[in-house]
């Protein structure tokens, strides 16, 4: 049996041993094989990574500088004295770290006192800034000046060898220049940021994946912006000194780079190969480009040479160590299988049977076994899962036919309600309308119209008018509460208008008196009564106009007081009454759809839920104020606005 056994684990081990190494080996051999691929793409990648990380900071920055420039234009235009414009300049560049210069220049004679030219300048020198009036010269023909009045807002950068302020090397210049327009739409001059190339070139080479490799930039025509060797900044481009069939690949580069295209190449610059990652800068004509020596890149190859040797040695030790391990699990004992075999024939399926790796006689045996209980285990567990999702399906469908059987009756409930608050008043105006028809219809002698006196038609047509009223209110408000005026009403909320505040309040009770003329409404106004507020008048008015309803139907009618107040950001209508109020249980569902707090009282349910609706809309909200015990008191509050 021992020899049985040594036989059978050495057979084991051979064998895995067989299938192990070669797998192993052709896959260290494949590794060799792709190694140069890979480091070039993981250069390629590194480099594009900081490449998009250097253009997303140059980007930031010139965003920074035309977001300055652009914040103080407003006021530019509104402040025109050229002391204030000096002033301007001088806060641009105190304020944003990122300019090094700024100027404001005017037209030929757009000021008089200064003759053909007005332009003030402003230049961060250190940690100094200097504020001064240009001396004279013709600037109107310069590239900073002529582009952006030409084309708009743009990036220029331009070299003025007449230039003292010390802003880059050999004067050049970065600007962005925005026009400057009057009232009738002239304009009138140029406000331009300035930013020293030069500086921005230091920068630009602190970004490297490599130790040798560097940053260039280049403009439309191929002149080096950003470049480690100075001497070719500003004034060389790189199509010079480059024979056009020795340097194809230098060309091919200079052209994708001068048309603001993105990607790689492998280019020869000066005898030494390198690997090239391009992309142009957004918002300029501008290209940045990440040069990478190939000395650098496949430095790295020593380290995966080593990297290769050592996962060698690991793969061999653990292809030795599972030859191990699965000889051992090939001969464990038949006891332990025959012990949870009679677990399970004695009834009990929580016995666990794990796999076998060998496909021997006992492997299988033990694999049969194990498929057998886990196919017993899932259809038990399929069987458990039907019935829970049959328990649970049945109780989601109670549910539903409970609310479609609730929803029916709301249903019915409302139709009834509406039906009744319709007809109502809608039999009341017929039987006028007949009245008053007859008394049309009869002659002067007729008895009726003798009865029939101007105070009685008065208050027909006011009770008439009353009626239609609240049709025209419930016919709005199931409008309202629908798809469709919902829709309308997010809308129109979005449309803003100035409101006075007191006419609104004005307005608002003459509607109120002529359905109840008896009512009196005091105001109580605690801002001025020109104060007016930005939102939409419709709406506010909508809301305002449901509150004080209510209060002149249901309190005693005499002691309605209507309060406007205000805080820093809000306005504050305040609706309160004297009367019986509404009760604490009832509370909660005031401003819910289709609810009302007397079932026996007039309307649908609707005005309280459709008024906090539309103060919500407005950017507001309605409240009842649960302190207040006198009666009711709402407050509506919606947001000042801009002017």
């Amino acid at each position: 049996m021992t020899k049985l056994r040594k036989s059978f684990s050495a057979k084991l081990c051979i064998t895995l041993l067989l299938l192990g190494v070669p797998i192993f080996l052709t896959a260290l051999g494949l590794l060799f094989a792709k190694s140069h691929t890979m480091i070039r793409n993981e250069a390629m990648g590194r480099a594009n990574s900081i490449l998009a990380a250097t253009v997303q900071n140059l980007e930031h920055h010139l965003m920074t500088i035309e977001t300055a420039t652009h914040a103080y234009e407003w006021m530019v235009k509104r402040h025109m004295n050229t002391d204030t414009l000096l002033a301007i300049t001088n806060r641009v560049v105190m304020l944003n770290p990122t300019v090094d210069g700024c100027s404001i220049s005017a037209e030929p004679f757009e000021y008089n006192e200064f003759g053909k030219y007005m332009s003030v300048y402003t230049i961060r020198e250190n940690d100094t800034v200097q504020s001064i009036y240009e001396e004279d010269y013709d600037y109107h023909k310069k590239k900073w000046y002529d582009m952006p009045k030409m084309t708009g807002p743009c990036w220029v950068a331009y070299s003025d060898e007449a230039d003292t302020l010390g802003l880059a090397l050999d004067g050049m210049i970065a600007s962005y220049g925005v026009p400057l327009y009057d009232n009738d739409s002239t304009m009138w001059g140029i406000l331009s940021s300035d930013l020293s190339l030069l500086r921005l070139s230091m920068m630009m080479q602190k970004e490297k994946p490599y130790p040798n490799s560097y940053v260039m930039m280049l403009d439309e025509d191929g002149r080096y912006f950003v470049h480690p060797n100075t001497s070719l900044l500003f004034h060389h481009t790189i199509f010079e000194n480059t024979d056009k069939e020795q340097h194809a690949d230098i060309i091919a580069l200079a052209y994708n780079m001068t048309q603001g295209k993105e990607g790689n190449m492998n280019v020869t610059i000066d005898g030494q190969r390198c690997l090239v990652c391009y992309r142009p800068v957004p918002g300029t004509p501008w290209s940045l480009a990440i040069v990478c020596p190939d000395n650098d890149i496949l430095a790295g190859y020593h380290q995966l040479t080593a990297i290769v040797l050592t996962l060698t040695i690991i793969g061999l030790i653990f292809i030795l160590i599972l030859s191990y391990k699965t000889a051992a699990a090939a001969m464990k004992p038949l006891h332990a299988l025959l012990e949870k075999t009679q677990s399970i024939a004695d009834g009990n399926m929580e016995v666990f049977v794990s796999k076998s790796q060998s496909t021997d006689v006992i492997g299988q045996l033990q694999n049969s076994v194990a498929t057998m209980v886990q196919s017993m285990n899932i259809h038990m567990g399929i069987e458990q899962y039907t019935i829970e999702q049959t328990y649970q399906r049945n109780e989601e469908l109670t549910k539903a036919i409970e609310q479609a059987l609730e929803a029916e009756r709301q249903k019915t409930i409302f139709i009834q309600n509406v039906t009744h608050q319709i007809r109502t008043p809608l039999n009341i105006i017929v039987g006028f309308i007949q009245v008053l028809s007859d008394t049309t219809i009869n002659t002067t002698d007729s008895p009726l119209n003798d009865d029939l006196s101007d105070e009685d038609t008065k208050s027909i047509i006011d009770t008439m008018f009353h009626n239609a009223v609240m049709l025209y209110r419930m016919v709005l408000m199931l409008y309202d509460s629908s798809d469709t005026g919902m829709t309308q009403e997010r809308m129109t909320t979005a449309h803003h208008e100035t409101v006075n505040c007191y006419t609104l309040a004005q307005e608002t009770i003459k509607y109120i008196v002529r359905s109840f003329p008896e009512v009196h409404i005091d105001i109580e106004m605690n801002v001025p009564q020109n104060m007016s507020i930005r939102t939409n008048h419709l709406y506010l008015m909508r809301t305002l106009r449901e509150i004080i309803y209510n209060s002149a139907k249901y309190s005693d009618g005499q002691h309605i007081k209507l309060i406007i107040d205000k805080t820093d950001t809000t306005v504050t209508f305040t609706v309160e009454d004297t009367g019986k109020g509404i009760s604490e249980e009832t509370r909660e569902q005031l401003f819910k759809f289709f609810t009302k707090v007397d079932v026996l009282s007039e309307g649908l349910g609707l005005g309280l839920p459709l008024s906090k609706r539309h103060a919500q809309n407005l950017g507001g909200d309605l409240t009842l104020d649960t302190t207040y015990t006198e009666g009711c008191r709402f407050v509506i509050e919606v947001p000042i606005g801009g002017e």
